[in-house]
């Protein structure tokens, strides 16, 4: 059987990343192993669920820019996150100084959003309804 373990997303500053996605969106760090440059293997994931982890990975390779740029020129998001409830989280980010680049928008069985992660990406923020 075939699992997802890890998925990754690039981040222009990896201590930066790992205060947005810990301390705003609330996700737990899980592993932080040093891989030498100043590099490190820095994961985080679910708050009290062991299981698929994001990595928080370095974006210097020299493909990583151009690629993030026109992700982001083209409004896509590298990643979805799930929430409960949709406009709670947008009202609690918000508050945080959290930029939306997109509203929460309902399209029935799903409402989504899309922040900017301060560290180089689009993130959406999904709810799943029903």
């Amino acid at each position: 059987m075939i699992r997802i373990h890890l998925a990754s997303v690039f981040v222009d500053d990896q201590a930066k990343a790992l205060d947005f996605y810990t301390r705003v969106l609330g996700l737990e760090p899980r592993q932080d192993i040093d891989m030498g440059d100043g590099n490190r293997w820095l994961t985080v994931g679910n708050p009290g669920a062991p299981g698929v982890e994001l990595l928080l990975e370095p974006s210097a390779h020299p493909a990583v820019g151009p690629f993030r740029d026109a992700l982001v020129g083209d409004g896509i998001p590298a990643t979805q996150l799930a929430v409960d409830d949709l406009d709670a989280e947008h009202e609690r980010l918000t508050g945080l100084g959290v930029t939306f680049v997109q509203p929460p928008m309902d399209f029935g069985p799903v409402a989504v959003a899309v922040i900017d992660d301060t560290v180089g990406n689009l993130i959406q923020l999904a709810q799943l309804k029903g």
